[in-house]
């Protein structure tokens, strides 16, 4: 069975699976493999790096790769769930098929949140860097204009969406590589203004390479994961790919070289060049390291740079919460408004529903104090963590069911099978009790908590009108499930 026909089985059936019918498969493989690098950076790095610098010291770079090897078990099961069956909006569609209809109700939600109230934090975000260059114009003006500008892109076509998002991700990639090679020439060569000062033993002469002990550097585990967000999002685009057997492995595979240049490789770099006791919470290591270096117009081009990556993580969640919500609404797990394409082939009411939200999220980011952009983030990092242990659990299901002779084996299989889905699985639960022991962090848990019951009150008022939708058969493919069709809300 090849991809197309299984993702038109899939919105076939009549069991509710995600409706796959009437997306343009637009999204090429230059655009799926910049889409892939872009998700491995973003604003945790530009930015969130630097306040874990400062706790951790050069054992943070350890901590990323450490991180890197998780995420990579994570998308190699989600790998392994895409050939097998690529759908749009794969992460509540996997937790549906292989945990229940609950799993994938409170997936396909919980996902959605943690891109609406990332989208809040970005633009605000954008906004702050604007003024960089132009304090005169009012904060919430600049995050205006921008959201109106990504919501117009992602409602033209998922064409438009994928060009933009290649041009992010090459400014960001080129900005970052452009930086290691200047840095490496500088600890080589010793030039510029830092050339006196920086070397590689900088990544251990200042009280070793863990210099406020293992226990401070655990606690950069939560901030490392939520720089890592995103890198899930080629899952997203299975539906949208022109030819997924190809792009999608391909993706997937060059995780690790990227996770080695982009994180380990540019830290590296920079706590060579710059001493990191040296670094602030607040400040960006890219930023302290050009200004460092003294390279003219330094930080402005970091700036530009950090507020391509804002952008792009907002133009990444209008695409991402429009797709999740109509996989929901395909399944009577939200309002069927909310499953319709426009003439362009776009979600384009659930992505106007998110767009609107994240329109609230600037105007109270804007008369919040600072610890605002904290609490979003940790409410963020909390939902992503929900998103990967569910395609973990989703992973370790679909191979039991393998094993049993009753799914098709994948073309893309996971190595080390399930144990690498439990390592990652007991490493997730490991960074929830680091959030638990963070009090800046544990409000997330409080938000989650909230969440939990709005979305345990949902699915009971859901169950109330429509009994079928939590009556399907789990770990049954869904072409060969025998239900009753559910009905729209």
């Amino acid at each position: 069975m090849t991809s197309t026909q299984v993702g038109k089985n899939t919105g076939d059936s009549a069991q509710g699976a995600t409706s796959e019918e009437g997306y343009e498969r637009g999204l090429g493989s230059r655009q799926v493999q910049m889409i892939a690098i872009g998700g491995a950076i973003g604003v945790g790095l530009f930015l969130g790096a630097g306040a874990n610098i400062a706790k951790a010291g050069p054992s943070l770079i350890l901590m990323y790769a450490l991180a890197g090897v998780i995420v990579f078990f994570i998308m190699r099961a989600l790998g392994e769930l895409l050939l097998y069956r690529p759908v749009s909006g794969s992460f509540a569609e996997y937790a549906r098929e292989f945990l229940g209809p609950f799993f994938g109700f409170v997936t396909g939600w919980t996902y959605w949140l943690m891109w609406v109230v990332t989208g809040m934090a970005e633009l605000t975000a954008a906004a702050i860097y604007v003024n960089f260059w132009f304090p005169s114009i009012p904060q919430w003006v600049s995050a205006l204009v921008f959201l109106v500008i990504l919501f117009g892109a992602n409602l033209i076509s998922v064409k438009i969406f994928g060009e933009i998002e290649f041009w992010f991700s090459m400014i960001k990639v080129t900005a970052i590589i452009g930086m290691i090679v200047i840095g490496l020439g500088v600890v080589t060569f010793g030039f510029s203004q830092a050339g006196d000062t920086a070397a590689v033993s900088n990544l251990w002469a200042f009280q070793g390479i863990f210099p406020n002990g293992i226990g401070s550097s655990l606690m950069t585990l939560q901030g490392v994961m939520f720089a890592y967000l995103a890198v899930e999002l080629v899952g997203v685009t299975a539906g949208e790919s022109e030819n997924p057997e190809e792009t999608l492995p391909k993706a997937i595979n060059t995780l690790p070289w990227r996770i080695i240049v982009f994180y380990v490789g540019a830290l590296s770099v920079i706590l060579m060049v710059v001493k990191w006791t040296e670094f602030e919470p607040g400040v960006s290591p890219f930023v302290a390291a050009f200004a460092k270096i003294g390279i003219p117009a330094g930080a402005a081009i970091v700036n530009f740079v950090v507020l391509t990556a804002a952008l792009s993580s907002c133009n990444s969640g209008m695409y991402s919460t429009g797709r999740m919500l109509r996989d929901l609404a395909a399944n009577s797990e939200a309002p069927k408004a909310l499953g319709k394409l426009s003439a362009t082939k776009t979600p384009a009411v659930g992505i106007t529903l998110s767009v609107a939200l994240m329109g609230i999220g600037v105007v109270l980011n804007y008369v919040v104090p600072e610890k605002a952009f904290a609490y979003v983030t940790s409410v963020a990092t909390a939902a992503g963590i929900w998103t990967w242990m569910m395609i973990l659990i989703s992973h370790i299901r679909y191979r039991r069911g393998v094993e049993a002779g009753r799914l098709r084996a994948s073309s893309f299989p996971a190595p080390g099978g399930t144990v690498c889905s439990w390592i990652a699985v007991a490493f997730l639960v490991m960074v929830t009790v680091m959030i638990a022991i963070d009090p800046d962090s544990r409000v997330s848990l409080y938000v989650g908590a909230g969440w939990a019951v709005c979305l345990a009150v949902g699915w009971a008022v859901m169950k109330s009108r429509n009994p079928h939708i939590a009556t399907r058969r789990v770990g049954v493919a869904p072409e060969e499930r025998d239900e009753e069709p559910v009905k729209s809300l």
